[in-house]
């Protein structure tokens, strides 16, 4: 009803002002007009109709005028309660009751969803660990899983990659932070090996004590970067100790600063474990069980409890990864890429089968000869050792890439021409 009274208000308005206009043009004439002729006679005949019926024109003009205000008013308060009504209907009561900003601003920050296609990042990191493709298969499921859990409470995930050195656990971490876009925080465990200074430098000091005044190295971590990659390198190095402090990270998804006992959230964070303990069992373990995940996870957690893993640890890792010992080309396509990573190092790049097969021949003899305690990074290093002058020869004389070849008696880099 307000809408159509508030229409035809609109549409007599125009008529409205124009009998006003002339209402007050006719006033004006008969009283400073001409008193005689024809205009004279105009005057005071449109002067008596207006004197007759002015009040009545008046009167609708100022009918005309009080609807549209009434309208304009009326369109005021609907757009404030549509307004309302999109906020919801409780938003007056936050305003009044509580801080509604700082309300909404905590519920931004709330877990959110993520979808990532499990096969893209499968692949990217098949292309960069070398011999572990059905591990790559397995944490690219597994993280996909749990990035598309809107309501977490604990970390992303934790994880425990187990294996012999040099099968790629360290670099998959790297890798798979870097392909998720995460910052990375590495910590090699060896460091923390006594019980309270090792706790203390991860977690904070206690207040009294030197260095309260500053975070320790992961409860920093992780306040400046809450969806950091956690790679824990050779946890089973550190103090058990320090391994208790994990409990509530993984578990009620926070860790507690000690310097002022502030918690620090880990449920955006992936913890990712290496360890080199009991490693010819659980490769046997691998290959006995390897169609039955269930059983496989029990004995493998029954290993590494004999290693010294206390129960309620291996209770709250999500998931535990055994990676294979690099065999036949598998160790080529490693020192290969090894070699390549280290010719970027000093600025140069290798040119297109550069690298001369014998020498990724010699490196997989000198692996075998290694035995089981043999690591891709130990047989770089001494490549690295035969042909680092030469490569800085190279880079001096402004060479851009290289060939490395095998001598007979060593191995040796030239320029490409």
């Amino acid at each position: 009803m307000m809408q159509k009274l508030i229409s035809v208000a609109n549409k007599l308005m125009p008529v409205a002002f124009l009998l006003m206009a002339i209402v007050v043009i006719a006033q004006f004439g008969m009283q400073h007009g001409p008193n005689s002729g024809d205009v004279g006679n105009f005057f005071r005949e449109a002067g008596a109709f207006l004197h007759a019926h002015g009040w009545s024109l008046f009167v609708v003009a100022m009918l005309a005028w009080s609807v549209v205000v009434i309208g304009y008013f009326y369109e005021r308060q609907e757009v404030a309660f549509a307004n309302m009504n999109e906020r919801g209907w409780m938003m007056d009561v936050l305003d009044r009751l509580t801080n509604r900003r700082e309300l909404e601003g905590k519920l931004a920050k709330e877990p959110t969803e993520i979808f990532i296609d499990a096969a893209e990042l499968s692949n990217a990191l098949k292309s960069k660990v070398i011999g572990q493709d059905a591990v790559c298969d397995d944490m690219a499921a597994q993280i996909r899983r749990r990035l598309a859990l809107k309501q977490r409470g604990k970390p992303v995930g934790v994880f425990m990659l187990a294996g012999p050195p040099g099968s790629g656990k360290t670099y998959m971490a790297k890798c798979l932070a870097a392909h998720l876009q995460r910052p990375l925080l590495h910590f090699d465990m060896t460091q923390f090996s006594s019980g309270s200074h090792g706790a203390s430098q991860l977690f904070g000091m206690s207040k009294g004590y030197v260095g309260s005044d500053t975070y320790g190295k992961l409860t920093a971590g992780l306040r400046d970067a809450p969806d950091a990659v956690i790679l824990l390198d050779e946890f089973e190095k550190a103090h058990s100790d320090v391994h208790k402090n994990f409990l509530t990270a993984w578990n009620d998804g926070f860790v507690t600063e000690a310097s002022d006992g502030k918690q620090i959230s880990t449920t955006k964070a992936i913890f990712v474990m290496t360890t080199n303990a009991a490693t010819d069992a659980m490769q046997s373990l691998s290959e006995t069980y390897a169609n039955d995940a269930d059983e496989l996870r029990r004995t493998v957690t029954n290993v590494l409890r004999e290693s010294g893993f206390a129960a309620e640890l291996l209770n709250r890792i999500d998931r535990i990864f055994i990676f294979k010992a690099l065999a036949g080309l598998d160790v080529a396509r490693v020192t290969a890429l090894e070699i390549e990573a280290m010719i970027k190092g000093y600025g140069l790049e290798v040119s297109t089968g550069g690298i001369d097969p014998d020498v990724l021949i010699e490196m997989m003899r000198r692996h075998e000869r290694l035995g089981k305690g043999a690591s891709s990074r130990d047989l770089v290093r001494v490549i690295e050792e035969s042909i680092s002058d030469s490569l800085i020869e190279a880079k001096q004389k402004g060479y851009a890439s290289v060939l490395v070849y095998s001598t007979g008696d060593g191995i040796a880099a030239k320029p490409a021409v």
